[in-house]
Parts: structure tokens; C-alpha cells; sequence
């Protein structure tokens, strides 16, 4: 069994002592949880990385956070969807984050708020990513599609469904340990099934949450049943894992899945390290390395 690595073993005992009262927020009412959520995710965005400007601003009539970074490029700009397995979470838990990526790629970020489950199941949070993507397609910008967690399940939809109405492709797609499919008996959701920190368990009461069942065989809800002739068709990827997830096999399944067509996106597992490692940058190593791996990547798409 893969072992943490000794930041993540430190940082993951400090959470432990810190964090030993505390409820599971996907069994409390969602409105709760997602308070809940949004206090504890305080603690990853303290001493934010700087850069140029921070505004909170409406974009196709939604909250949003555009991020500019210092060294700003002035030719890209990439549309950012946040995590939190479609139900939590929101620009404001995300701040260090999207900083983090937008001084890594050179350029500015924009971070929209959507519909979340269970409230607002499938399509709310997919129509809401497509609208603000078509809002911002009259910049002059090159704009490239990136998320997390869920949020990367969101991002990697918005584009298969972009490829099935043959509108404009994003420039690249940046996709960190994300949702792809529904299969709680793969590899990985057997073997770290009570996490670290992410559990099987709640990943099934979010994928209950954002959809059911019987929708699941839609590649806009769950990209790994995507068919090779869509999965040719996607722009230029970089995509990462985290070695401890119980998501790990969803992407080591896409990943083996493009590579069979021939494609050659950029992949990195992250040894020794947890779902949602990359919001911890202030605390651990790899994190800040995974920004580094992922900006030197889109620069070179962008070269």
C-alpha cells in the first residue's frame, strides 16, 4: 500500500489533532455542509500568494473571481472551475488555488461560481460553466479550461459537449484529480476507501447528489464513457493524480485510454500525497512542485 509521504504524513497528523471533532459535512443538511465547508477551507487560503489584482465581478450575471497575476503574459487566460464534489465549495474557498495556477501559467484566471447539487443536480452546474465559457469568448484572449475535483469532471464535460455541438475547442485543458466516472469498485476506490480525508462513501453521496443512477452512461456526467472518436477530438491536456485518492484509477483509466488512441497529453501522479493536496500549498511541497509541473506544461502548449 502506497505510504504518505513525510510532509503529507506531518501535515495529515496536524489534521488529524486539529480536525478529530468534526462532523463529515456530506451528512448534514446541505445548506450547513456547505457552511461548514466554507469555515474549514479558511485555513488553506491564509498568506495568498500576490499578484496584481484580485476583484470579485459578475460574469454572464454570476459572481465570479478574476485573478491577475504580476508576470501576466497578455496572450492567455483560462476559465477555472472550482471542487468540492458538485455540492460545496465556492470561489472564496478557492482563492489560494486559483492564485497559485494563475502565476503558474502566466495568466489571468477566471473563477465562476455554478449551481450546486443537490439542490441543483445535472445539467444546473454544466449549463452554468457553458454560459460563462460562451460570455467570455469575445476577449481577445486565448482561452484554455481548467478544474478540480469535480470541478475537473465539469471542465472535461464542458468540452465533450463543446466537440458534440462543434462549437470552438479551449486552447488546452488542465485537469487535477478529477471525478471521470462512477465505478466505486475500481482499484483505487477499494483501496483508499475510507481516504485519507476523501472516502468512498461520500464520493457515492455526491455522485447520488449531482446524478442519479441511470444518467451516469451520459459522457457529460461521467467523461470516462466518452467514445474514442470525442477523446481524438479534445485540445492539447495536462492532467494530474494524486497517489492516495480513491479517485486515482479515474484517471489512470482516462489517461490509458488516450494514450491507446495515440495521444500524448501530459500526465503526472503525484506520489505520497491526498485528495485535494494542491489547496495545501502554503503547507506542503508537492503542492507547490504540482503548480510548477502544470505551469511549465501550459507554457509549452502555449509556446
Amino acid at each position: 500500500m502506497p505510504q504518505p509521504s513525510e510532509n503529507m504524513k506531518q501535515l495529515l497528523e496536524q489534521l488529524a489533532t486539529e480536525d478529530a471533532d468534526l462532523m463529515d459535512p456530506t451528512l448534514m443538511l446541505p445548506q450547513y455542509g456547505r457552511t461548514f465547508v466554507a469555515m474549514y477551507m479558511d485555513k488553506w487560503n491564509r498568506r495568498l500568494p500576490q499578484v496584481a489584482t484580485a476583484r470579485t465581478i459578475i460574469q454572464d450575471e454570476k459572481p465570479a473571481r478574476r485573478i491577475v497575476p504580476e508576470n501576466d503574459k497578455g496572450t492567455d487566460a483560462i476559465l477555472y472551475i472550482h471542487g468540492g464534489g458538485w455540492s460545496f465549495c465556492s470561489p472564496s474557498t478557492h482563492e489560494s488555488f486559483a492564485r497559485r495556477l494563475a502565476i503558474a501559467c502566466a495568466c489571468p484566471i477566471l473563477m465562476p461560481a455554478y449551481r450546486l447539487a443537490p439542490e441543483y443536480p445535472w445539467p444546473a452546474g454544466l449549463l452554468d460553466v457553458m454560459s460563462v465559457w460562451s460570455s467570455v469568448q469575445t476577449s481577445e484572449r486565448r482561452w484554455s479550461i481548467s478544474g478540480e475535483s469535480a470541478g475537473a469532471n465539469l471542465a472535461l464535460a464542458a468540452i465533450l459537449r463543446m466537440i458534440r455541438e462543434k462549437a470552438p475547442l479551449p486552447f488546452s485543458g488542465l485537469l487535477f484529480y478529477g471525478a471521470y466516472g462512477a465505478d466505486f469498485n475500481s482499484e483505487s476506490y477499494l483501496s483508499f476507501a475510507e481516504g485519507p480525508r476523501l472516502s468512498r462513501s461520500q464520493m457515492i453521496r455526491y455522485w447520488d447528489w449531482y446524478a442519479h443512477e441511470e444518467l451516469r452512461i451520459d459522457p457529460e456526467v461521467a467523461p470516462l464513457v466518452a467514445s474514442d472518436s470525442s477523446l481524438e477530438l479534445l485540445p492539447p491536456l495536462y492532467l494530474n493524480s494524486a497517489a492516495l485518492d480513491p479517485l486515482l484509477s479515474d484517471t489512470e483509466q482516462l489517461v490509458a485510454r488516450l494514450r491507446a488512441i495515440g495521444r500524448a497529453d501530459v500526465y503526472h501522479c503525484v506520489d505520497g500525497v491526498i485528495h485535494g493536496f494542491m489547496q495545501m500549498g502554503n503547507s506542503l511541497r508537492e503542492a507547490r512542485t504540482a503548480f510548477k509541473n502544470c505551469g511549465a506544461a501550459f507554457l509549452h502548449f502555449s509556446a
